[in-house]
Formats: C-alpha cells, structure tokens, sequence
C-alpha cells in the first residue's frame, strides 16, 4: 500500500487489517506520520509491515516484492493539492506520474498484476452534467488532475496489452471525517488545501478565519458544491474492489461519492452546528483550478461492489471535529 500512512491510506490500511490482510505499508513520510501507524496499533492491537521510502525508487519495490508474497498493490501515494499543482506542475507531473511508470515497471517484472489507483473526480470535464457517472467526458482543468487521468490512461493501455491484469480505478470525490476513535485522521503537513481540515482547524482555534474562496458561483448560495464522502466509506470501497477484482479481469472504474451535494456555505453552516465553535470567515477571490459544482453518481460502484456510503454530512463533521479536538495540533 503505496502511501498508506497518508490520511486515506491509513484508515485504508485499518479496514483492510481488519478483514484479514496483511498490508505492508511504503511511505516516505513526506505529508504524513509514523503517529498514524501508532493510532492504527491503538486501535487493532497490531500495525502493518511498514518500510519508509519511495513509490519511484525501483530497486526499493523489487526488494519488497522479492522478500514478501505480495499479490496486489494499492496505490495511494503522490501529492494532492489543485493549487500547488497551479503553481508547480513540473514537480505534479514528476511525482505522480514518474513514480506510478515505477510502480508499474516493477510489478510487470516481478509479476504482479492487481492494482487499485486512487484517482480523482478532477478528472471529470467541469462542463459535463452533474452528477458525474464514470462515462462522463473527461477534461482536466488543473495539473493535480491531469496527473490523475494520464496514469488512467497509462493503466489503460497496460490492461489492453495483456489481459491478465486486474486494474480498479477508483475516483475520490472529497474525503471527509476520520476513525471515530480520534487515533487516526486528517493531518496535512503544510497549510490545508481542502476545506474541511481548513474548518476544523479554525474551529479548534490554530487559525483566525476560514477563507471562502468565491460566492458569486452559479450554485444556490453561490459558494462551490462539493460531494463529500466519509474516509470509513472510503476505505471500505477500497476493500470492496479488491474483492471485485479477485474475481475480475482487465480495467474497472468506479466513482466513489455519495451523489449529494454540499456548498461550502453548507458545511460551514453544519461544522458550526456540530462543534458549536465560532467559525470565522472571509470572502474571497475564486481559485484557479476550482470548479462550481463537482457531484458523483454512485450507482455502478452499489451495483458493482455492492458498496454504498453508510455517513452523512453531520457524522463527517462529528467525527472530523472528534479527532480534531483531540489532537489540535494534529499528530505532533
């Protein structure tokens, strides 16, 4: 599990201990922590195999897969934020898709041939009709989501030249929440570039104010619409596409979302509910690279998977302020 200290890969890492997997963790740690492998002890009683490194270091992966019976590979890793990506795509393109051609070259010589990638709803075409089904035209308006379709198309092209592959795409619309627990959960190194960790924090007091990035979009009340999804259902989905694929062949995608839409106004009007913190806020310019309303349809993935969101917007919040009040200051 490439990345899988990182917020989803550990509460990944969790549900698939608990169904009786034996992951084996590599991460360099670079936007995330060793602590999240502690909160995962805390709450199963045990931790996965954990080797620091990186995704793109070849050598690194043959050892790994030379010395443990590795039959699939989830593959979290790679950076994630729409607005660095703006600022620095060279860096997007180096990270997230030379490291995934590593990824793949490795397990092409070594074998393995069962991967689930985490994509992304930026993958969609904003222009396309909401809500998104996985036939929906794809157009990229930023480099964070161009990095995510072109190792799409990469698996593509790996699954038509030999059938024996088992590929599941998985596109994330926005994870939200953390393990009710509070031992595992949210932690961005750098300043957030999501909005829910951006709520929470102000609610906690580590920041002054919230700001809104644009009120004058064709929505309802004019903020952004957002479809977010709970990491626990998240992760389950993870968990139920790799027993998809232990029965299926070739390349499958599914959106993971939970087909309702939330505006940030809408969020922010609940996380207050939930926390009863004052939240702060501030209007201001639109983002480059943010799209008014991004929604999934979930149906192939329930009829598929037999999978479906079991949390809603107010448990997202509870669970996301639970593990935010318990740890301020995040894993540190």
């Amino acid at each position: 599990m490439t990345g899988g200290a990182g917020y989803i890969g550990s509460h990944s890492v969790l549900a698939l201990m608990e169904a009786g997997y034996d992951p084996i963790v590599l991460d360099d740690f670079s936007n995330s922590s060793k602590e999240s492998i502690s909160g995962i002890k805390k709450i199963y009683g045990a931790g996965p195999v954990v080797i620091e490194g990186d995704t793109g270091n070849s050598s690194l992966l043959m050892d790994i897969f030379s010395s443990y019976d590795v039959n699939s590979v989830l593959h979290f890793s790679g950076l994630k934020s729409v607005e660095e990506s703006m600022a620095d795509p060279l860096r997007y393109y180096s990270e997230n898709v030379g490291s995934s051609l590593s990824l793949l070259r490795t397990m092409q010589e070594a074998n393995i041939q069962t991967i689930i990638f985490s994509s992304s709803a930026t993958v969609y075409d904003p222009e396309s009709q909401v809500p998104y089904t996985e036939n929906s035209p794809t157009n990229p308006i930023n480099p964070y989501g161009h990095t995510k379709l072109c190792v799409e198309q990469i698996l593509h092209g790996l699954a038509s030249s030999n059938p024996e592959w088992k590929v599941g795409i998985l596109r994330y619309f926005n994870p939200v929440g953390a393990h009710p627990s509070g031992h595992i959960g949210e932690d961005p190194k750098q300043k957030p570039n999501n909005l829910m960790p951006l709520v929470m924090q102000t609610a906690v007091g580590r920041m002054e104010k919230l700001l809104i990035y644009g009120d004058d979009y064709d929505t309802p009340d004019g903020t952004c619409i957002r479809d977010y999804i709970h990491v626990l259902d998240l992760a389950r989905g993870h968990l139920s596409a790799l027993t998809y694929l232990e029965r299926h062949q070739g390349l499958h995608i599914w959106n993971l979302g939970t087909g309702k839409g939330t505006s940030v106004q809408e969020l922010i009007d609940k996380a207050r509910e939930v926390t009863g913190a004052v939240i702060n806020t501030e209007i201001t310019f639109r983002r480059l690279g943010d799209s008014p309303e991004a929604v999934a349809d979930p149906k192939k993935a329930k009829s598929e998977l037999s999978w479906h969101p079991e949390y809603s917007i107010g448990n997202m919040c509870a669970d996301h302020w639970n593990w935010q009040r318990q740890n301020p200051d995040g894993y540190q």
